[in-house]
């Protein structure tokens, strides 16, 4: 099945409304047949609407980078999706909650790219093009009705992605098995930076080959986000803290 462009406009647009309008909506799936290479046609839309009211592209970010949820999605790649800088918000800031729809949150791993990454050649080793890394928490809000979506409805929807906070940049080094620590008010979650593909430099290898199918750049300056670290913890109007052992901590505070 051929999906057209008028399609492909209007799924995006349907989308980029529920995020405006802070309002959820149902499956693109229950009512359209689209695979994942249409799937990323209706996330380039998508973004491209957020460029067009004046955002910028500051990064790029990792989804299912777990294996758990891999197979829970019968899938066997990572996925990736776009930042932009309306996404941004400073370590220590309060986050407006009202601007999603049903925030979680996750701790994430961090790289910073100290040079552009050439795509063309092959023997490129993007570990050599990042200068920094840091803690990191991602904000997901899934579009849909009650977080229920398919692998092709998350690709569409930008992997979820609401918003990202960076701690302090350390020299880049290495960043897997390392301990996970997320308290959101009185939840709290522990786990493992090797829960992101065995070690989060892995998903940054990952990115290379999905970066390269989906011509998307990957710039000095830019920001990556490696993929989640523990399963995500609703957001509410309490601190929410990020503790990876030997880089620091990040935190934020939502607030209603």
């Amino acid at each position: 099945m051929v999906v057209s462009g008028t399609e492909i406009d209007l799924l995006a647009t349907r989308l980029d409304r529920a995020e405006r309008t802070v309002t959820d909506t149902p499956s693109l799936a229950e009512d359209h047949e689209f695979d994942i290479e249409d799937a990323y046609r209706i996330q380039d839309r998508l973004i491209g609407l957020r460029l067009g009211r004046g955002e910028s592209i500051v990064g790029v970010k990792l989804g299912f980078t777990s294996k758990a949820k891999m197979a829970q999605m019968g899938v066997s790649d990572v996925i990736v999706g776009r930042l932009t800088d309306a996404m941004r918000f400073d370590d220590g800031a309060d986050v407006d909650l009202s601007r999603f729809i049903h925030p979680k949150i996750e701790p994430e791993i961090a790289y910073r790219l100290g040079r552009d990454v050439d795509l063309d050649d092959p023997a490129t080793d993007i570990a050599t093009c990042v200068d920094a890394v840091a803690p990191a928490m991602e904000i997901i809000d899934s579009r849909y009705r009650d977080f229920r979506f398919t692998y092709t409805d998350v690709i569409a929807d930008n992997t979820s992605a609401a918003g990202y906070v960076i701690g302090p940049w350390q020299r880049m080094q290495e960043a897997g098995n390392r301990a996970v620590r997320l308290e959101v008010g009185a939840t709290c979650v522990v786990g493992s930076t090797a829960a992101i593909l065995g070690d989060p430099i892995k998903a940054l290898h990952a990115l290379v080959g999905m970066a390269r199918h989906r011509s998307i750049p990957l710039c000095a300056g830019q920001v990556v986000l490696a993929g989640a670290a523990t399963a995500a913890v609703t957001l509410t109007a309490t601190v929410a803290r990020c503790d990876v052992a030997g880089l620091g901590s990040v935190t934020v505070r939502g607030r209603s």
